[in-house]
């Protein structure tokens, strides 16, 4: 029978000792059996005290349970194998859990990875981590996978499923772990990192964590059931399924693709491959299907398809251009922006796209945030004519974001806290040097227009404007389209922020009422602020139910005191004014990209860059469809007549492909009626409709933003 590498085989006896708790069945253990008082403990059950056994494991506790795969010990996930203390708070992490879901996709990774090494004995792991909605892992291999080796390794998974494999967890010694994973290089550079700089080192962000996070080494054995021997084993941090039999069929390899051993670009280069996993068919099944529709909606496609916006590899990677259908919507998307903006009293300021260095050097930019900015332009130097620098030059920076340029705004003059709250907006141009692997449609640019305001306002003014801020940004967003949301409250990252305690937790504190007060869920996001102040995001759910962050509301103290920001108080004190940062879209292109899958390019009436698409059963009666046209026009709707030489049926196909919100239909009927046939995007028609009934309802569906 085939060992892992390097990987130990179990005593018959030890292994049946260790596996006698297992979730299927093989223990009989009852948890109410007589037994003498000193030989129980007390544990807290999900809330309730309940006395057990002296050694009861997970797997006893929650016997009845086959929905339990792992259990939350003192807020700390375990295996269920694992024997319980005295006074332990435990409670049960069903599979369909976010935690248990988790676990689950940890576990098929592992499966996975064995089935690799099956088919290629020479491959070398990386690391596996499970992601959203599924799991990868990394190898080190001679030839990339192909789709024929992504189906056979499946078949090779459900074998490994099938045949019951039991997850063991095994602590080591450094020592212990070398010689097991003597064979992995990769293993062991992390097991030399867990050793010199401990668990500091392990991160979440290149996967590294699930293999040596924690304060123990540890390896998970895959142990067949039969003859109790070591399968195929794996530096792991845990907590696994109890047996493989648990991943059911409900699983599936995706992808592979290219990746850099813990994500350096100057680390070699990986084969990683990616799959799903789910409790049960329908949920794999269902999940399958949310992808189709992703990617049928996925905006780059559409924006090709629909003439939107394109990427030219001469602008460079992140720089998207809008063509003019594309310029259509995002126009109108401003101005109504605009409109809405100046009715809730904000005014409109412009600022420059460079600047020198000195402004983000005293903003901190330059200090937390250089890495997404591009190099500084170094100009204005003047040489001698012997060479020598008579004036020296200076660094121009693209600028990442505006808020320091509206900061010199307020400061351009005497502020009178009568002024307050000021509301400063700008589409602003910025540009933020992204790593060329994370750029992504319209989503993930280089270049981008940020809808972006900053309102200086009194302490005793600060809470009621963030209230009236996050429901305009609530409402706005409502005209848009987008309906269901919830809030994210990202708080201090003690690495990477400036200002006193007292001040961030006063901020703080503030947006937690604001945000509690809206009604709306309110998810914590520890660590994620600015590193000027905390902020409250709004994420929104589309048509299919994927969340996208939308707007952000940021309440900042330090701003304004790095820029010594000042305004005269009632009692004629020189006070500081309070900073909130508010970016409504985000930036005009990630809007436009969410907007764009939120619809399938089925933009309503209002947005939609053709509102009217008038078709002529026969060219006979072109004239007579410019006239209705005309009367559309008149009263600002896009329309214009297909006067193209295609059939009649391939007009209509054209225009069901646009997209089009209003497809009007005339021939010989229709003009001795004066009359149109509207034809809608499902498909329906209402046919003999007056021409100024019908002019009337479009201007009425395009004004009142109803289709």
């Amino acid at each position: 029978m085939l060992v892992g590498a390097g990987c130990s085989q179990y005593d018959r006896q030890e292994l049946t000792a260790a596996l006698v708790c297992c979730l299927d069945g093989a223990t009989d253990a009852k948890l109410g059996a007589a037994v003498p008082v000193d030989t129980q403990i007390t544990l807290n059950v999900d809330g309730e005290e309940t006395t057990v056994n002296t050694g009861t494991t997970g797997a006893e506790l929650f016997f009845e349970r086959r929905d339990v795969v792992v259990m939350r010990v003192d807020g700390e996930l375990k295996d269920l194998d694992q024997p319980l203390e005295p006074g332990s708070a435990v409670e049960p992490v069903t599979i369909d859990s976010p935690d248990g879901l988790n676990v689950l996709r940890h576990s098929s990774a592992h499966v996975m990875a064995q089935a690799v090494q099956q088919l290629r004995p020479d491959a070398k792991l990386g690391i596996g981590p499970y992601i959203t909605d599924g799991f990868y892992f990394d190898f080190d291999v001679e030839e990339p996978f192909t789709p024929e080796d992504l189906k056979q390794l499946e078949k090779m998974m459900q074998k490994i499923i099938n045949s019951n494999q039991k997850f063991v967890r095994r602590v080591v010694t450094e020592d212990q772990a070398r010689e097991a994973m003597k064979d992995e290089p990769y293993k062991l550079e992390l097991i030399g990192i867990k050793g010199s700089t401990g668990t500091d080192a392990a991160s979440a962000e290149d996967g590294s964590n699930v293999e040596v996070g924690g304060a123990e080494l540890t390896i998970y054995d895959n142990v067949e059931r039969k003859e109790g021997t070591t399968l195929w084993c794996d530096l792991c941090r845990g907590p696994h399924l109890p047996n493989t039999k648990l991943i059911s069929n409900a699983f599936a390899l995706t992808r592979s693709a290219a990746a850099y051993w813990r994500g350096n670009q100057n680390n070699k280069q990986l084969q990683r491959i990616y799959g799903t996993a789910w409790p049960t068919k329908d949920a794999l099944k269902a999940y399958q299907e949310r992808i189709a529709e992703a990617e049928r909606r996925d905006h780059r496609k559409l924006g090709i398809e629909l003439d939107l916006f394109s990427f030219p590899d001469e602008l460079g990677s992140g720089l998207p251009i809008f063509h003019p259908k594309g310029g259509i919507i995002r126009k109108t998307m401003e101005d109504y922006s605009r409109q809405r903006h100046v009715e809730a009293g904000y005014e409109f300021v412009y600022t420059p796209h460079i600047t020198k260095a000195n402004l983000y050097e005293v903003s901190g930019h330059l200090d937390w945030y250089k890495d997404g900015m591009f190099p500084p332009m170094h100009v204005d130097a003047e040489l001698n004519d012997d060479g020598t620098v008579r004036k020296p030059g200076v660094d121009y920076y693209l600028k990442p974001m505006n808020c320091p340029m509206h900061n010199l705004v307020f400061r351009s003059r005497g502020r009178s806290y009568r002024e307050l709250p000021l509301r400063l907006f700008e589409f602003g141009s910025v540009y933020r040097y992204e790593k060329s692997g994370v750029i992504h449609g319209l989503t993930r640019v280089r270049g981008m227009t940020q809808d972006d305001a900053h309102i200086y306002c009194t302490r005793e003014q600060m809470k009621g404007e963030l209230t009236t801020t996050l429901n305009f940004v609530l409402d706005l967003l409502k005209d848009y389209g987008l309906e269901d949301f919830y809030l994210e409250l990202s708080t201090k990252d003690p690495e990477k922020s400036v200002g006193s305690d007292d001040a961030w937790d006063e901020a703080t504190r503030t947006l937690a009422e604001v945000a509690e007060a809206s009604g709306l869920d309110l998810v914590p996001d520890p660590g994620g602020a600015a590193f000027y102040g905390p902020k409250i995001s709004v994420q929104a759910r589309d048509a299919i139910g994927r969340t996208w962050q939308m707007s952000t509301i940021q309440l900042d103290f330090n701003l304004p005191e790095r820029f010594e920001l000042e305004y005269q108080a009632a009692d004629g004190t020189r006070q500081r004014p309070v900073m909130i940062h508010r970016a409504l879209f985000g930036s005009v292109e990630r809007f436009m990209a969410v907007l764009t899958e939120h619809y399938a390019g089925a933009f309503p009436a209002w947005l939609a860059p053709v509102q009217v698409v008038a078709i002529p059963v026969a060219e006979t009666f072109n004239e007579y469809m410019f006239d209705v046209v005309d009367k559309l026009k008149a009263q600002g709707i896009r329309a214009e007549v297909d006067t193209s030489s295609d059939r009649f049926p391939k007009k209509i196909r054209t225009a069901s492909k646009d997209k089009v919100p209003f497809v009007l239909i005339a021939g010989g009927d229709d003009v001795d009626a004066s009359a149109v046939s509207f034809r809608f995007r499902d498909g329906s028609q209402d046919n003999g409709v007056p021409v100024d009934e019908a002019v009337s309802r479009i201007v009425d569906a395009v004004r009142n933003r109803t289709a």
